[in-house]
């Protein structure tokens, strides 16, 4: 009898491992975010990039809705924000808004007598003569910020606040008119952006800090410039 061939047998395929299940969350998904604005966007003092952890949801809500629009201009953020509607962008801002994490020590002050004189003058007194209101008036008496959507200004890095001034002076940076940002940083002098930017990047955080309440609108009408933004 001629001899039958036998059937060749097929290896069995090797079962792969479960792959784990991960969890649909914002800390998730936000995690293209705090590639670049550090573990949970609390950031630290080195380098460009902000702290957005804790800043008021209608700041945060803003600013993306500037990025994706070409307000701000980013390539980086535009690109990845281009495809998100305005209801998802709030989602990010109040995601970030509601973490409430401790800021990293500020580097030491160094400033001499006169750039902090220049420099606590302009914070808490503004100067009325050139529409500069003090920055606390808008930022808050702690200057973390004020409720709905003005921004906290310590816990920045120097060359972040640095960068952002230069933006408003030069016209690559705009919000909704009138722009007062714009507008006071471009009556600063040079010597005035410094030392307001030093002794800002070299103050301590406390833990209890948090955002002012909002601006009644009799205060805001005692602003020394209108302002087109923040206070909605």
């Amino acid at each position: 009898m001629p001899a039958t061939p036998e059937t060749p047998v097929t290896p069995a395929t090797p079962a792969l491992p479960a792959t784990p299940a991960i969890a649909d969350s914002m800390a998730q998904r936000m995690l293209a975010c705090t590639g670049c604005h550090g573990r949970e966007g609390r950031a630290t003092q080195a380098g460009y990039f902000p702290r957005i952890a804790g800043k008021p949801a209608g700041y945060l809500f803003n600013q993306l809705q500037h990025f994706r629009d070409g307000r701000r201009s980013n390539p980086a953020m535009a690109r990845l924000l281009a495809p998100l509607t305005d209801d998802y962008l709030r989602e990010i801002a109040a995601h970030f808004a509601g973490l409430d994490l401790p800021y990293a020590p500020p580097p030491p002050l160094q400033q001499d007598a006169k750039a902090a004189r220049i420099a606590r003058t302009l914070i808490r007194e503004g100067d009325t003569r050139r529409q500069l209101p003090a920055c606390v008036q808008c930022h808050g008496e702690a200057m973390t910020g004020r409720l709905p959507a003005v921004p906290g200004l310590l816990g920045l890095s120097r060359d972040y606040l640095a960068a952002q001034l230069g933006a408003w002076r030069s016209g690559q940076r705009v919000a909704a008119e009138p722009d007062c940002m714009a507008g006071i940083a471009r009556r600063l002098q040079p010597d005035e952006v410094a030392a307001v930017i030093d002794w800002l990047a070299s103050q301590t955080v406390t833990a209890s800090a948090k955002a002012a309440q909002p601006l009644s609108p009799s205060a805001q009408a005692a602003l020394a410039l209108p302002c087109g933004s923040g206070f909605r």
